[in-house]
């Protein structure tokens, strides 16, 4: 079962708590955009094994919006953070970089 700890209220919620909001960090192009932009912008994603940058509500929980890093074969959880975080922080990198050298 995935758990992922909430980085504001501090609890672990079992995926059945949690409502998974697709993937992270992706850039939204604004009014004016072309439409093949927006279309990839809302339909098309990579999907591929291994690490994942992903969007969470804690649902059942505080309600908030965060952000994980997980591996999608292993379930492995490098971490989470505020949903404002314009990129994963260091230490997240840091533990995916320490788990492939192992």
């Amino acid at each position: 079962m995935l758990i992922l700890r909430c980085p504001y209220c501090g609890l672990n919620g079992e995926e059945t708590e949690l409502s998974p909001g697709g993937e992270a960090h992706l850039k939204r192009f604004g009014p004016g955009s072309d439409d093949a932009s927006f279309e990839a912008y809302l339909f098309l994603r990579n999907n591929a094994k291994g690490v994942h940058f992903e969007r969470w509500r804690h649902a059942y929980g505080c309600g908030k919006w965060f952000l994980a890093a997980r591996d999608s074969a292993t379930l492995e959880v490098y971490g989470t953070y505020p949903a404002q975080t314009s990129e994963p922080p260091a230490d997240i990198f840091a533990r995916i970089a320490d788990r492939g050298r192992g």
